[in-house]
Formats: structure tokens, sequence, C-alpha cells
């Protein structure tokens, strides 16, 4: 069954990794016939810092607008970035601090403990690079990015996560290695 991904690489450079493993996803997932839209963060024009928090309406720049449709438009949406010291790229985070405004990803309601998420009804994948051991960054790090993204963002608006794959650590691997990484996310786009 053919679904709208919207792909966004959260890494600032699209001659990256991130960017490869990106890009084979796209390519797989376009092959069985998915509508794929690409968000590649580092060619956004935007002011990532929130300057105020939410206590006054920052005006969205067009590339934002952009990426806010992009989402609404989306039925499944996959991240795509490194972990740079436990956690996501300041870019990404500058980003989602932007767009997950509440109004688009969430809604307080008088009297309610927990805000109302607004993104139900989408699915998300983690395609996430790492120096770090996958296996030391699950267990004794306790995968700080990983859960910030799944619990604390993407729960939180409504965004279901399916899969997180870790590749890592991607200093000193092979071609073979991450060729073989690379095919793991193209049998995920695959499914």
């Amino acid at each position: 069954m053919s679904k709208r991904v919207l792909v966004i690489l959260g890494h600032p450079s699209t001659d990256s990794f991130c960017s490869a493993v990106a890009n084979t996803y796209v390519e797989a997932a376009i092959g069985v016939g998915h509508d794929v839209r690409v968000m590649q963060l580092g060619t956004l024009r935007f002011d990532p810092v929130l300057h105020t928090g939410y206590n006054q309406i920052q005006a969205l720049e067009p590339d934002l607008l952009n990426a806010q449709a992009d989402i609404t438009w989306a039925e499944h949406v996959v991240w795509v970035f490194p972990i740079w010291w436990g956690g996501i790229p300041a870019l990404m985070k500058g980003f989602i601090d932007r767009i997950f405004l509440p109004g688009f990803a969430f809604q307080y309601r008088q009297g309610k403990a927990f805000p109302e998420p607004l993104l139900k009804g989408r699915s998300a994948h983690l395609l996430v690079t790492m120096d770090t051991p996958p296996w030391y960054f699950r267990w004794i790090y306790r995968m700080p990015g990983v859960h910030q993204m799944r619990k604390t963002t993407l729960r939180f608006c409504g965004i279901k996560p399916l899969t997180t794959l870790m590749f890592g650590p991607l200093i000193h691997s092979s071609a073979t290695q991450r060729a073989k990484w690379l095919q793991q996310a193209r049998v995920l786009a695959s499914r």
C-alpha cells in the first residue's frame, strides 16, 4: 500500500553518510511505489532560535511554512540524523523548536494536565548515525537523543515511532560495513 513519506535529513551537510542513508531510503521507498518528499534541513533558510519561547509569536520563514505543510501532508516521517554529544544536531533541534508549535503539533486545553497531540495518524522511522558503538549508546548512555525524538517529541505530538536503526560506530567504519547499513535502510524503506 502506497504511503505519503517525508524524509527529513537532520544533518546540516548534504555530503555526509546521513545523506547517503536518506538518499538510499528515498530511492527504495520510491521503488516500491511510495509518494516521497525530501527535506534537507541544511538547505533551508530559517533562524533556528526560538527567541522568546512561546511568550510571543515568532513569524515563520517561508521554508518553515513549507516544512509544516510537508509534515501535514505526510503519513510517515523519516528522520535521518547523527548523534552529536548524545543528542540531535543543533540545527535539527532549532527546526523542531520553530515548527512544532502549539496549534500545529500540540494544543493545551483548559483543565487538562497534558496537551492534545495534533499530529496523530502519522508514523515515523529514525535512522541514526553515531561514532559510539550502538550497544554502548543504548546500555551505558541510555540513548538520550533517541529518547528525545521518540518520546518527548514525536509521541508528544502524536506521531508513532515504529523503527529506530542505529548505525555505528561510523568513525573508521569500512566501505563494506557502510554498504550493510545502507542495505538496512533500503530494506526498511521497502516495507
